[in-house]
């Protein structure tokens, strides 16, 4: 195409017609130019959108894939819960194998990054971390009749009693600690401000940062019990199978046990005796006006036997007393018997009180 220089021209000698078509092609000329421009301009923003998205859509897929809902891994394995009611103790690892433990306290101890697994004085078990770049979950049954101890990957201490489940990722990332309780635990965690650790079971998630402090959470009883030792904990009330907000929220300080209602949604908060609600860590129960139904139930986990209780009136008796699990099930049932009129007849699995 013809360039046009506009100092080339002789516009006095140039008719309308031949003024007005020039104009037309300087005009042409100059929204051809400009539209190349913006043309280059939204095609350059363009790429740079296209690369955002990609980049945020990389982030996002990273981000949701190193670390994976404890809740959803938990609902989605809590039909096998039945499985391990009774027998021995028993690690599920993130592959999915069970490894059996034999002892009545089972310890095991996990490495800084909690591929290393120790499990009593020198068995040694190894695994990953991450699968697909998702947290790998552990999970540690304790029977009726059993109970265990572990140190997970952060270094926090935990005591499991008869009858529990403790779900927990090998190591802990992201911006918090989260472990799942059934049953009931003693957790001495390690401090960490800029990660909080976080027990949750399903109405309720215990926030702390370091301290000592029991939850009490069995399905077959009304009341989920928090009892704090030493530190501060937060306790936030909810259901984590229905609901993911949280509704009622508590803070409280040693020597308080907060108690929710799961059937009236109720939360109640009181001063106890933290000992009375620690001692079966060392083998002792410890009782103050606890009712023999409560009682009985205790045993009846920690020695792995059924035992019904025929009265009503009886069930309801409190007692007050010290109880040596060490001793066998005879002497227990029998000290318990010295305190009240009750009559008994055991068999081989079952206690039948009168």
């Amino acid at each position: 195409m013809e360039k046009i220089n506009p100092k080339n021209i002789n516009f006095s000698s140039m008719t309308e017609e031949e003024t007005s078509a020039l104009k037309n092609r300087i005009f042409n000329t100059i929204h051809k130019k400009k539209t190349r421009k913006r043309n280059f301009w939204f095609s350059g923003l363009a790429a740079a959108c296209l690369a955002g998205c990609i980049g945020l859509t990389f982030y996002f897929y990273n981000t949701s894939n190193t670390s994976s809902s404890i809740t959803d891994f938990v609902n989605s394995t809590s039909s096998e819960n039945e499985n391990h009611i009774e027998g021995e103790v028993v690690l599920t690892l993130g592959e999915g194998n069970s490894l059996k433990i034999k002892e009545d306290v089972a310890s095991i101890n996990y490495s800084d990054s909690g591929e290393n697994v120790t499990i009593g004085a020198n068995e040694v078990v190894n695994q990953k971390a991450t699968k697909n770049k998702k947290s790998v979950f552990n999970t540690l049954w304790v029977p009726y009749g059993k109970r265990s101890n572990l140190i997970l990957s952060d270094g926090t201490k935990v005591w499991l009693n008869s009858g529990s489940k403790l779900v927990y990722p090998i190591a802990f990332n992201g911006d918090k600690r989260e472990v799942y309780i059934e049953g009931e635990a003693i957790f001495e965690v390690t401090h960490n401000k800029s990660k909080p650790f976080h027990v949750i079971s399903d109405h309720q998630v215990v926030e702390v940062l370091g301290t000592v402090f029991g939850v009490t959470n069995y399905p077959d009883e009304t009341e989920t019990n928090t009892i704090l030792k030493s530190g501060s904990v937060q306790i936030s009330f909810k259901n984590i199978k229905n609901d993911s907000s949280h509704s009622d929220k508590m803070k409280i300080t040693p020597g308080t046990k907060a108690s929710f209602d799961k059937e009236n949604k109720s939360i109640v908060s009181e001063k106890v005796n933290v000992d009375n609600y620690f001692s079966w860590k060392e083998g002792v129960l410890i009782f103050k006006n606890n009712d023999l139904q409560y009682i009985m139930k205790r045993i009846s986990r920690y020695y792995n036997i059924d035992i019904v209780i025929e009265n009503e009136n009886l069930a309801k008796e409190t007692f007050s007393g010290y109880l040596d699990l060490n001793e066998d099930i005879n002497s227990v049932i029998h000290s318990i018997k010295e305190s009240t009129n009750m009559e008994y007849v055991k068999t081989e699995n079952k206690i039948l009180i009168k």
